[in-house]
Protein backbone atom coordinates (compact mmCIF):
# COMPACT_ATOMS: atom_id res chain seq x y z
CA UNK A 1 0.00 0.00 0.00
CA UNK A 2 1.65 3.33 -0.83
CA UNK A 3 0.16 7.22 0.24
CA UNK A 4 -2.50 6.65 -2.77
CA UNK A 5 -4.24 4.46 -0.23
CA UNK A 6 -4.53 6.76 2.84
CA UNK A 7 -8.20 7.07 3.77
CA UNK A 8 -7.70 6.93 7.60
CA UNK A 9 -11.51 8.17 7.98
CA UNK A 10 -12.13 4.60 7.62
CA UNK A 11 -12.25 2.58 10.96
CA UNK A 12 -9.53 1.01 11.64
CA UNK A 13 -8.75 -2.90 11.97
CA UNK A 14 -7.19 -3.71 15.48
CA UNK A 15 -4.63 -6.73 15.42
CA UNK A 16 -3.70 -7.79 18.91
CA UNK A 17 -0.23 -9.31 19.28
CA UNK A 18 0.48 -11.44 22.01
CA UNK A 19 3.65 -12.06 23.81
CA UNK A 20 5.06 -15.67 24.71
CA UNK A 21 2.88 -18.42 25.54
CA UNK A 22 -0.34 -16.75 23.95
CA UNK A 23 -3.26 -14.71 25.52
CA UNK A 24 -5.26 -16.88 27.45
CA UNK A 25 -9.04 -16.42 28.15
CA UNK A 26 -9.00 -14.08 30.93
CA UNK A 27 -6.17 -12.05 29.08
CA UNK A 28 -7.90 -8.38 28.28
CA UNK A 29 -6.62 -9.24 24.68
CA UNK A 30 -8.68 -12.31 24.28
CA UNK A 31 -11.92 -10.28 25.77
CA UNK A 32 -10.98 -7.12 23.73
CA UNK A 33 -11.15 -10.03 20.54
CA UNK A 34 -14.28 -11.38 21.94
CA UNK A 35 -16.20 -8.02 22.42
CA UNK A 36 -15.10 -5.38 19.94
CA UNK A 37 -16.20 -6.68 15.88
CA UNK A 38 -12.47 -4.63 14.59
CA UNK A 39 -10.36 -6.66 16.32
CA UNK A 40 -8.65 -10.11 15.78
CA UNK A 41 -5.48 -12.04 16.84
CA UNK A 42 -2.61 -12.16 14.70
CA UNK A 43 -1.68 -15.86 15.15
CA UNK A 44 2.14 -16.39 15.43
CA UNK A 45 2.16 -19.72 15.68
CA UNK A 46 5.22 -20.82 18.36
CA UNK A 47 3.65 -19.52 20.99
CA UNK A 48 6.44 -21.04 23.52
CA UNK A 49 9.47 -21.31 21.68
CA UNK A 50 9.16 -17.84 19.61
CA UNK A 51 11.28 -17.60 16.53
CA UNK A 52 11.32 -13.79 15.20
CA UNK A 53 11.76 -14.03 12.24
CA UNK A 54 8.42 -16.22 11.85
CA UNK A 55 6.56 -13.56 13.99
CA UNK A 56 7.38 -10.79 11.94
CA UNK A 57 6.33 -12.53 8.86
CA UNK A 58 3.30 -13.11 10.77
CA UNK A 59 2.87 -9.95 11.56
CA UNK A 60 3.89 -8.37 8.07
CA UNK A 61 0.81 -10.95 6.40
CA UNK A 62 -1.54 -9.91 8.78
CA UNK A 63 -0.78 -5.80 8.05
CA UNK A 64 -0.85 -6.82 4.18
CA UNK A 65 -4.18 -8.33 4.27
CA UNK A 66 -5.96 -5.84 5.87
CA UNK A 67 -8.75 -4.12 4.43
CA UNK A 68 -8.22 -0.98 6.85
CA UNK A 69 -5.82 0.79 8.43
CA UNK A 70 -4.02 -1.33 11.50
CA UNK A 71 -4.15 -0.80 14.59
CA UNK A 72 -1.28 -3.10 16.52
CA UNK A 73 -2.06 -4.01 20.02
CA UNK A 74 0.64 -5.93 21.71
CA UNK A 75 2.16 -7.39 25.25
CA UNK A 76 5.20 -8.34 26.52
CA UNK A 77 7.28 -9.90 23.72
CA UNK A 78 4.75 -9.16 21.37
CA UNK A 79 5.82 -5.71 21.61
CA UNK A 80 9.08 -6.67 20.84
CA UNK A 81 8.33 -8.33 17.31
CA UNK A 82 6.35 -5.29 16.50
CA UNK A 83 9.45 -2.95 16.80
CA UNK A 84 11.72 -5.82 14.53
CA UNK A 85 8.96 -5.78 11.94
CA UNK A 86 9.20 -1.88 11.91
CA UNK A 87 12.45 -2.18 11.54
CA UNK A 88 11.88 -4.25 8.57
CA UNK A 89 9.31 -2.42 6.73
CA UNK A 90 9.85 0.58 4.57
CA UNK A 91 6.09 1.97 5.01
CA UNK A 92 5.39 5.79 5.23
CA UNK A 93 4.89 7.07 8.60
CA UNK A 94 1.14 6.27 9.58
CA UNK A 95 0.23 3.75 6.69
CA UNK A 96 -1.02 0.97 6.87
CA UNK A 97 -0.13 0.49 10.54
CA UNK A 98 -1.55 3.80 11.87
CA UNK A 99 -1.08 3.55 15.31
CA UNK A 100 0.44 0.86 17.85
CA UNK A 101 -0.58 0.26 21.85
CA UNK A 102 2.47 -1.50 23.58
CA UNK A 103 1.89 -2.73 26.82
CA UNK A 104 4.90 -4.22 29.09
CA UNK A 105 7.02 -4.53 26.60
CA UNK A 106 9.54 -7.53 27.58
CA UNK A 107 13.10 -6.60 28.36
CA UNK A 108 15.10 -9.36 25.89
CA UNK A 109 18.50 -7.27 26.42
CA UNK A 110 19.07 -7.47 30.51
CA UNK A 111 21.31 -10.00 31.56
CA UNK A 112 20.22 -13.89 32.03
CA UNK A 113 17.16 -13.52 29.56
CA UNK A 114 15.11 -16.35 29.22
CA UNK A 115 16.18 -18.52 26.41
CA UNK A 116 12.71 -18.28 24.83
CA UNK A 117 13.56 -14.95 24.72
CA UNK A 118 17.21 -14.82 23.55
CA UNK A 119 16.40 -14.56 19.74
CA UNK A 120 14.51 -11.04 20.27
CA UNK A 121 17.75 -9.58 21.92
CA UNK A 122 19.19 -5.93 20.10
CA UNK A 123 15.84 -4.63 19.69
CA UNK A 124 15.59 -1.83 17.16
CA UNK A 125 16.19 1.97 18.50
CA UNK A 126 14.95 3.36 15.75
CA UNK A 127 11.69 5.73 16.04
CA UNK A 128 8.24 3.50 14.92
CA UNK A 129 6.29 4.58 11.87
CA UNK A 130 3.29 5.07 13.07
CA UNK A 131 1.91 6.58 16.21
CA UNK A 132 2.42 4.82 19.86
CA UNK A 133 1.81 4.75 23.49
CA UNK A 134 4.01 2.68 25.33
CA UNK A 135 1.98 1.56 28.90
CA UNK A 136 4.66 0.12 31.76
CA UNK A 137 3.74 -1.22 35.29
CA UNK A 138 5.56 -0.45 38.23
CA UNK A 139 6.90 -3.76 39.37
CA UNK A 140 7.05 -5.46 36.14
CA UNK A 141 9.05 -8.36 36.50
CA UNK A 142 9.80 -8.65 32.91
CA UNK A 143 11.21 -4.96 32.78
CA UNK A 144 11.97 -2.00 35.22
CA UNK A 145 10.43 0.96 34.48
CA UNK A 146 13.37 3.05 33.65
CA UNK A 147 13.81 0.58 31.13
CA UNK A 148 10.45 0.28 29.52
CA UNK A 149 10.45 4.18 29.32
CA UNK A 150 14.07 4.19 27.52
CA UNK A 151 12.13 2.01 24.85
CA UNK A 152 9.98 4.40 24.74
CA UNK A 153 12.24 7.20 24.05
CA UNK A 154 14.15 5.08 21.25
CA UNK A 155 10.62 4.35 19.34
CA UNK A 156 9.43 7.58 19.88
CA UNK A 157 6.15 6.30 21.73
CA UNK A 158 4.56 8.38 24.50
CA UNK A 159 5.06 6.81 27.75
CA UNK A 160 2.35 5.92 30.30
CA UNK A 161 3.34 4.48 34.20
CA UNK A 162 0.78 2.64 34.88
CA UNK A 163 1.28 1.76 38.42
CA UNK A 164 1.69 -1.49 39.99
CA UNK A 165 0.07 -3.91 38.03
CA UNK A 166 2.57 -6.79 37.85
CA UNK A 167 2.94 -7.72 33.94
CA UNK A 168 -0.64 -6.31 32.77
CA UNK A 169 -1.92 -9.78 32.11
CA UNK A 170 -4.82 -12.13 33.52
CA UNK A 171 -3.14 -12.71 37.03
CA UNK A 172 -2.94 -8.91 36.97
CA UNK A 173 -6.81 -9.15 37.52
CA UNK A 174 -7.94 -6.24 35.06
CA UNK A 175 -10.28 -8.20 33.22
CA UNK A 176 -11.41 -5.79 30.21
CA UNK A 177 -8.70 -3.76 31.03
CA UNK A 178 -11.16 -0.04 30.71
CA UNK A 179 -7.91 2.46 30.97
CA UNK A 180 -6.35 0.22 28.19
CA UNK A 181 -9.50 0.83 26.51
CA UNK A 182 -8.87 4.75 26.89
CA UNK A 183 -5.44 4.25 25.84
CA UNK A 184 -6.30 2.32 22.45
CA UNK A 185 -9.39 5.32 21.53
CA UNK A 186 -6.25 7.78 22.06
CA UNK A 187 -4.34 5.69 20.13
CA UNK A 188 -6.76 5.82 17.34
CA UNK A 189 -7.51 9.30 17.54
CA UNK A 190 -3.70 9.97 16.80
CA UNK A 191 -3.91 7.82 13.82
CA UNK A 192 -6.11 9.90 11.09
CA UNK A 193 -7.82 13.36 10.94
CA UNK A 194 -10.88 13.79 10.21
CA UNK A 195 -10.42 13.55 6.14
CA UNK A 196 -9.14 10.54 6.38
CA UNK A 197 -5.14 12.26 6.37
CA UNK A 198 -2.16 11.17 8.57
CA UNK A 199 -1.60 13.13 11.67
CA UNK A 200 1.95 14.85 11.39
CA UNK A 201 4.25 13.19 14.12
CA UNK A 202 3.85 16.27 16.22
CA UNK A 203 -0.09 16.22 16.28
CA UNK A 204 -0.09 12.72 16.74
CA UNK A 205 1.88 13.34 20.03
CA UNK A 206 0.01 15.99 21.71
CA UNK A 207 -3.18 13.39 20.96
CA UNK A 208 -1.30 10.65 22.89
CA UNK A 209 -0.82 12.86 25.72
CA UNK A 210 -4.24 14.41 25.95
CA UNK A 211 -6.86 11.51 28.40
CA UNK A 212 -9.93 11.40 27.58
CA UNK A 213 -10.08 11.15 23.36
CA UNK A 214 -13.56 10.39 21.88
CA UNK A 215 -14.86 6.50 21.82
CA UNK A 216 -14.57 4.55 18.39
CA UNK A 217 -17.66 3.92 16.81
CA UNK A 218 -18.10 0.64 17.83
CA UNK A 219 -16.57 0.26 20.86
CA UNK A 220 -19.37 -1.95 22.96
Amino acid sequence: MGHAAFDLSVQPTVLTVPGLGGSGPAHWQTLWEASRPDTARIELGMWDRPHRNTWVTKIDQAVAAARAPVILVAHSLGCIAVAWWASFSPQPYGWPVAGALLVAPADVDRDGVAAELAPFAGVPKQPLPFPSIVVASSDDPWITTERAHSLAVDWGSHFVDHGPHGHVNAASGLGRWPEGLELLDRVIAAAGGPHGEARSPGDARAILATPGQPRGELRI
